[in-house]
């Protein structure tokens, strides 16, 4: 019987492995330092730029940054929830900050749709939209980017970088395009953020694609099952909770970008958020910046129990 003795490190390694560590501990610190001077020497060139442009007025200007506040405080606080329902306020004297009744959209007699909320029901459905209109696309897309599962090295390619096309401007650059072919309004908004969901959704599914367990499309493709049938029956099914989560979280981008849109001339709450800022209306201004806020809570909250409930909670528990 042989007995095998580890023979000890000696001390002079030790010391090169310790001056290794101290010197890589230097760099990153001369790289940090480097990095925020860099930083820091942008943000002064940034802002005399800004100077420049302003012809020398943005420092002198600066104190008074938050001074547009001022005239967001209201008179009246009742004139927010008036503005938010569309009820007759006892400050109109025939002027655009208090006509709040002249907005109602009437449904049947005299009961009627608050007409911020029908802006917001549509910034909401455009939203919606958009986002079957990505989820539709995205997912046959991202079967055939997926290195794992593409049936052709070439279309793969082809697939990837058209996505990266569709995601490579913001949406509200896309809307311009398109609102002077479709003129502007919801249709146009619906169609950018849609081409950019496709491209957004269809980067996030291809990369689950690639994670996926193979044995079950290994299976398939040894009983003569087609691309289209092992997709069909071994992929989506392991991937398809978390297409729908992602979808969801895109549910919340998108009603953000249709409210930047509508501000454009995409329609919706945007755009009247736009029109009351620049008039400085101060209560509708904060109605719609809380009717805004309590939409995309409500639409947070919502998402995030579908989402557990589709991926199940185990997935959002911390592994013990």
């Amino acid at each position: 019987m042989t007995l095998s003795v580890t023979a000890p490190t000696p001390s002079g390694t030790t010391h090169e492995m310790a001056d290794a560590w101290r010197r890589q501990t230097s760099l990153r610190r001369v790289y940090t330092v480097l990095g925020v001077g860099l930083l820091l020497a942008a943000m002064v060139a940034s802002m005399w730029f800004a100077d420049e442009a302003n012809a020398g007025h943005f420092f002198d200007r600066l104190p008074h940054i938050f001074d547009f506040l001022s005239w967001l405080i209201p008179k009246d606080w009742n004139d927010v929830w008036r503005a938010l329902f569309d009820v007759a306020s006892p400050h109109d004297t025939g002027t655009q900050e208090f006509n709040f009744p002249l907005g109602r959209v009437y449904v049947w007699g005299d009961f009627y749709i608050p007409e911020y909320f029908e802006l917001m029901l549509t910034t909401v459905n455009v939203a919606l939209v958009s986002t079957v209109i990505g989820f539709v696309f995205a997912v046959p897309f991202s079967f055939i980017a997926a290195r794992n599962l593409t049936p052709h090295p070439l279309l793969r390619l082809v697939v990837k970088r058209f996505m990266e096309l569709l995601r490579a401007f913001p949406e509200i650059v896309i809307a311009g395009l398109f609102a002077a072919i479709v003129s502007i309004g919801p249709i146009a908004a619906m169609i950018a953020i849609g081409l950019h969901s496709i491209g957004a959704l269809g980067k996030l599914f291809y990369e689950i694609n690639e994670n996926i367990d193979m044995r079950a499309e290994e299976g398939l493709r040894a009983v003569g099952a087609n691309w289209f049938e092992r997709v069909r029956f071994a992929d989506l099914p392991q991937v398809l909770p978390n297409f729908m989560s992602y979808t969801l979280l895109r549910v919340e981008i998108n009603v953000r970008a249709s409210t930047i849109i509508g501000a454009v001339g995409g329609g919706g709450i945007g755009e009247e958020l736009k029109l009351s800022i620049s008039r400085g209306f101060g209560a509708k201004t904060l109605a719609l910046v809380l009717l805004l806020f309590t939409t995309i809570f409500i639409i947070d909250q919502f998402s995030a129990w579908l989402r557990r409930k589709l991926v199940g909670e185990q997935a959002f528990l911390m592994s013990t």
